[in-house]
């Protein structure tokens, strides 16, 4: 473990001695907190083997997330892949702002993984949503995540464009929309350039197409007194909550995160 850390160190790789740990816990199939119970042992060929080909993974860069199959997320497992967003600990900001109201039906755009919405109805059980997105792929990823997690009867899973093939109201509306501009691309860690999907990260332009997006049609998808909340990048705040305000939201807030950053922005609805 210790020669695979300092692998992974000179890889470049944030945090060498955690992932070097949790790779080991996987390939042993045991816990990560029982690593340290085998340490004395020698390890089997066969786990060994399958320490350096997960070591050689991720010293070119790619997620141990996409190496375990798993990211956790507000206290749960979510069953990822190259296909969706890794749940972020940030977007937990989000989550905390929709539990501080009631709600009862909730529409997730571009569900991705599922975190949101699978989170969201399992807080709550009384709860049910609608879960879209562009990607089939990850319409089915996050159906699986919704089975894993026991909401699947309350969860329905669309493929959609943001709003255009949504109907019906909701007293909760959220997203997680990719908010980075184009030209931000190149400055991202290899993990989330090279392995996480280009259309969940980008649109392509400045940033804020897919807010565009959904604040042109989301009010006649809103119950009178419906919250409105979006992820968004560091610097976006004030641009987002604009277009909330042009689009007739009213009480827009801009919220941090536990790193003080600006990360979610919400509205409400006015009668």
């Amino acid at each position: 473990m210790a020669a695979a850390a300092a692998r992974l160190r000179a890889a470049g790789v944030p945090d060498p001695a955690r992932d070097a740990r949790v790779l080991l816990a996987h390939a042993a199939k045991i816990e990560a907190s029982r690593v340290t119970l085998i340490a004395p042992e020698e390890l089997s060929t066969e786990v060994a083997d399958r320490y350096e080909q997960l070591i050689a993974l991720r010293c070119i860069r790619v997620p141990v997330s996409h190496l375990i199959g798993e990211r956790e997320f507000y206290g749960r497992r979510f069953k990822v892949s190259g296909d969706v967003l890794d749940p972020r600990p940030e977007t937990e900001t989000l989550i905390e702002a929709a539990l501080s109201r009631p709600y009862r039906r909730v529409l997730d755009l571009g569900t991705g993984s599922g975190c949101i919405l699978v989170t969201l109805l399992a807080e709550r059980p009384e709860a049910t949503g609608l879960g879209v997105d562009l990607s089939e792929a990850a319409c089915l990823q996050a159906s699986a995540n919704a089975v894993l997690h026991g909401v699947a009867e309350r969860a329905d899973i669309r493929q959609s464009d943001w709003l255009s093939t949504v109907s019906g109201s909701f007293d909760l509306i959220v997203s997680n929309p990719p908010y980075i501009a184009v030209a931000e691309m190149a400055d991202l860690a290899p993990e989330v350039r090279s392995h996480e999907p280009e259309m969940a990260l980008t649109d392509g332009g400045d940033g804020l197409g897919a807010y565009r997006s959904i604040l042109s049609d989301v009010m006649q998808h809103l119950v009178v007194g419906g919250r409105l909340m979006v992820e968004i990048g560091p610097i976006q705040g004030a641009a987002v909550a604009d277009l909330f305000n042009a689009a007739g939201l009213e009480a827009v807030q801009i919220l941090p995160d536990l790193d003080g950053r600006d990360r979610v922005v919400c509205g409400i609805r006015p009668e």
